[in-house]
């Protein structure tokens, strides 16, 4: 029985490995889009029944705090302003992941959010964040539609 000797195996060409190389890259690209598809923004997950969210208070003024439990995020810009949104980030479906001042990140892929006007700061998120009706009764706070 002959053994094989690395003499016995032709050198890998330039045209082989560049060949080898795109075929990774495309594979690797491909699963790439798949695992970031954006999502539908005419679906946002929003509560469809009011949801306690805790003290007023615990939202900083010129803040805002992210509640992942009920997926909404609420900033106070100013002393008696408040404003909810879907702490759904618009690109991928992640909820938000912290905030900053007014600003609230999505650790996905990198999107943030103006959490005083939902708007989008950095993409790849090219969708606000949806509103979401906000009160306050006897200082706590309830999002959601009106019972």
């Amino acid at each position: 029985m002959r053994s094989v000797t690395s003499n016995d195996i032709p050198p890998a060409t330039r045209r082989t490995l560049l060949r080898g190389a795109a075929l990774a890259s495309a594979t690797a690209a491909g699963l790439g889009l798949t695992g970031c598809e954006t999502r539908d923004p005419g679906d946002p997950e929003l509560p469809t029944e009011p949801v306690e969210l805790g003290p007023a208070s615990e939202v900083p003024v010129g803040g805002a705090r992210i509640y992942p439990e009920h997926k909404v995020l609420v900033s106070r810009p100013s002393e008696e302003d408040y404003r909810a949104y879907s702490a759904v980030c618009t690109h991928a479906g992640c909820v938000l992941s912290g905030t900053r001042d007014l600003e609230a990140d999505c650790a996905c892929h990198g999107s943030r959010f103006d959490s005083a006007t939902g708007r989008v700061l950095q993409g790849p998120a090219h969708e606000s964040l949806p509103e979401i009706p906000l009160r306050s009764e006897n200082g706590r706070l309830i999002a959601g539609p009106a019972a």
